[in-house]
């Protein structure tokens, strides 16, 4: 998977491009999907047909994919300091 990122476009986009093997979700590679902040990503997930389980793509972030109305939903939840 490559993934240009965000903070690079003038519009906050991040572009994602799978290899033809990618064992990502057919769906995430497919359709486009938006991203939400969440503040509790366990609770948001709760009910939720799951596409890609929680992981951490980076320190201080948890993100989860999940189907909603047929359409891939990025959830993102930031660690805050504190």
């Amino acid at each position: 998977m490559y993934v240009s990122a965000f903070e690079t476009s003038p519009c906050g986009i991040q572009w994602m491009r799978f290899e033809p093997d990618s064992p990502v979700h057919p769906l995430i590679q497919s359709v486009p999907h938006i991203a939400f902040e969440v503040d509790d990503l366990q609770a948001a997930l709760q009910g939720r047909e799951i596409l890609t389980p929680p992981n951490s793509p980076s320190e201080g972030v948890m993100v989860a994919m999940i189907l909603d109305s047929g359409a891939p939903v990025e959830l993102l939840e930031f660690q805050r300091g504190g």
